[in-house]
């Protein structure tokens, strides 16, 4: 959380732009990339708006040198979930470059069937990344869970029409996501295995 906020707000310097506040440019974690900065700086013509993304990009690798450490059990439990009969997919903000990084970079390309990301679909809270995963894997929403850890995680599971988990421990404050009325809310991601 704190390479992408940090990052935003380096690129903004970087381009001469008004820095915005550490909290806004980590509300707009989860986002893509195009809607981070259009919320951040609405109205920033087209050119500015790829100067600024290719800074940004610039910055987060910079940053980005060593991967962040996994929550406690994380591992353990995507392993056990991946013995299991589950199909295991991200739907994130990233770019695809940026997902496949970071997957390459923690060793978990391995346990995960599908992912889409903000750069090849619509972003979030837009339900279209959920819809063609569950269409990938011939799934009915009622049969997937979205976990997330911002209200955009969220609001494009209710979108969707999956059932939410909601982690207490990510980017957004557990207080905002449970206006979504998870079915859950967990502090431990391994908790997740009492709901599957």
């Amino acid at each position: 959380m704190d390479r992408i906020a940090t990052s935003i707000r380096l690129a903004a310097a970087d381009h001469g732009l008004a820095v915005p506040s550490y909290a806004a440019a980590s509300d707009v974690i989860g986002l893509g990339l195009k809607e981070c900065i259009d919320q951040l700086f609405p109205g920033l013509a087209d050119s500015d708006a790829e100067q600024f993304a290719a800074l940004y990009s610039a910055r987060f690798k910079q940053q980005d040198t060593i991967p962040c450490a996994f929550f406690p059990g994380v591992l353990e439990t995507l392993r056990d979930l991946r013995q299991g009969a589950y199909f295991l997919a991200v739907a994130t903000g990233k770019s695809r470059s940026g997902l496949d990084r970071v997957l390459a970079a923690t060793g978990l390309f391995e346990f995960f069937d599908g992912s889409r990301c903000a750069d090849e679909t619509l972003s979030k809270p837009h339900p279209l990344m959920l819809e063609e995963l569950l269409s990938q894997f011939e799934v009915r929403p009622s049969d997937a869970i979205m976990v997330g850890d911002t209200e955009f995680d969220l609001e494009m599971a209710r979108n969707a029409n999956i059932p939410a988990i909601a982690v207490s421990y990510g980017a957004h404050h557990l207080d905002r996501l449970l206006k979504y009325k998870p079915i859950a809310s967990l502090d431990s991601f391994q908790d997740i295995k009492k709901y599957l």
